[in-house]
């Protein structure tokens, strides 16, 4: 094993002077050169797209940004939205809970700061919804205040150039502190987004492009020969699989059983097919209204954070006079299973309405 005691730690300025030059381009970002030139980025934009980012990557989150900031331009306007529309918009992103705190962020801002987000990582964090890590990212990039953004691409950045051997996530206190000795007072915002560039563009997970790195004569994995093996992670748990049954009831004029699901819970206040509770064993069956139910062949299977989940699907088609017990009807002209989340659009795409 070589002797590393002797590399110089690296330098902000040379990973700023690296970002300057491929600098990622997003609709969210005011580039190094507006920046420099005073343009300041939006705060409200930094807010979402750090939302919208968490557990999701950029490729996924374009297309929603652009359509929640061209629907919702400002934190008033979207604070102003109904909780259906932004539950609708937000189908199909996941994680639901954070469309849910992305209202009501908003709604705070726009009520309690008259629709101008706080300036300091402190007061963010006070923010319902906002946690440590957006808190610094929106304070950093918005505001330049030196606050610490460490996502998983810092994350794996640190543990590189410094060769950390603690596995995740117990080497989260290190790394953070890592990050906290290189976070530079001049351009913190930039260096913020520069650290994360390097991690998703040359220092990625698999085959890191160690030849073009800026800091490639400080980082001591590369010196080791360890770059690939880091960040160490603990063993995945194995997920527990779960069963459920989703009811999709069709009226004879065309219209579809839905019910919004309750605040609290896995996708909370979305519209979604009534069903029963998703259980580790059988599910007991609880048919919204009185039918005859048919069930398809095919199961719809979705994976969430914590457990994998089975739905058995029953169709019916009931005539108009037909009362549910639970959910309401929509009308055909009103559906779109674009506003359901994956799962239950998984379920619909299984009936022959979906497949057709």
């Amino acid at each position: 094993m070589r002797d590393t005691s002797a590399i110089p730690v690296p330098k902000p300025e040379t990973l700023l002077d690296w970002y300057d030059r491929h600098a990622r381009k997003m609709p969210w970002r005011v580039g190094p050169a507006e920046r420099k030139a005073g343009v300041m980025p939006d705060p409200y934009r930094i807010w979402m797209s750090e939302v919208m980012l968490q557990q999701t990557t950029v490729a996924a989150v374009r297309e929603y940004f652009l359509k929640f900031t061209d629907k919702w331009p400002r934190v008033s306007d979207l604070a102003a939205a109904a909780d259906a529309d932004v539950m609708a918009a937000w189908a199909g992103l996941g994680y639901y809970a954070r469309a849910r705190n992305l209202l009501k962020c908003a709604r705070a801002v726009a009520a309690d700061y008259d629709g101008v987000f706080p300036q300091t990582y402190a007061d963010l964090l006070k923010l319902p919804g906002v946690g440590p890590y957006t808190a610094a990212a929106v304070a950093s990039i918005a505001y330049d205040e030196p606050a610490v953004v460490v996502d998983g691409n810092v994350e794996r950045v640190m543990s590189r150039v410094f060769n950390v051997l603690t596995p995740l996530p117990d080497a989260k206190p290190e790394l953070t502190a890592l990050a906290a000795s290189l976070t530079p007072q001049d351009r913190p915002g930039d260096y913020a987004q520069a650290v994360m560039d390097l991690g998703a563009t040359i220092c990625t997970p698999r085959n890191p492009a160690c030849g073009l790195c800026p800091w490639r004569d400080n980082c001591v994995a590369r010196l080791q020969g360890t770059p690939a093996e880091l960040p160490r992670k603990k063993p995945k748990k194995v997920k527990p699989k779960r069963r459920g049954i989703a009811y999709i009831a069709r009226r004879v004029d065309g219209a579809y059983l839905l019910e919004t699901r309750p605040e609290s819970g896995l996708l909370g206040g979305m519209l979604g097919w009534p069903g029963s509770d998703w259980t580790e064993s059988d599910p007991t069956p609880a048919p919204p209204i009185r039918a005859e139910w048919k069930t398809l062949n095919a199961e719809a299977r979705h994976t969430f954070t914590h457990f994998h989940l089975s739905l058995t699907v029953l169709t019916a088609l009931v005539p108009m006079e037909r009362q549910p017990e639970r959910g309401e009807f929509i009308p055909a002209e009103e559906f779109d299973p674009k506003s359901l989340p994956t799962v239950m659009r998984k379920a619909y795409d299984l009936t022959d309405s979906g497949r057709t």
